[in-house]
């Protein structure tokens, strides 16, 4: 059974920093590309972020502007995402997925597992 588990969010103030990580299990986790989503309440889930399985290679989107980091550690099994200068627009849930393929994928629904989310907020 896959599991995809995400930690380290919490509340934060504007311009803080804030690393999430997402532990894969179940899984051969250095065959996988890596992606962090987000949603925001009544938005749709967006996505921020990908690493390679290898880690080589990254891709963000536009709205990062170079203030998050995406990486991985094939050992540890674990994808992070540390995030700085945050925004109170940065706030939503944020999930790590998998994708087993090594296209650049960034609609959500090309992922094929999914965690269940930690909550980051950023007040003003």
């Amino acid at each position: 059974q896959v599991r995809l588990v995400e930690s380290g969010g919490g509340l934060v103030q504007a311009g803080e920093s804030l690393r999430l990580s997402c532990e894969a299990s179940g899984l051969t986790f250095s065959n996988y590309a890596m992606g962090w989503f987000r949603q925001a309440p009544g938005k749709e889930r967006e996505f921020v972020a990908r690493i390679s399985w290898s880690g080589s290679n990254t891709y963000y989107a536009d709205f990062v502007e170079g203030r998050f980091t995406i990486s991985r550690d094939n050992a540890k099994n674990t994808v992070y995402l540390q995030m700085s200068s945050l925004k109170p627009e940065d706030t939503a849930v944020y999930y790590c997925a998998a994708d087993n393929t090594h296209y650049l994928r960034v609609r959500r629904w090309e992922y094929d597992y999914w965690g269940q989310g930690t909550q980051v907020t950023v007040s003003s």
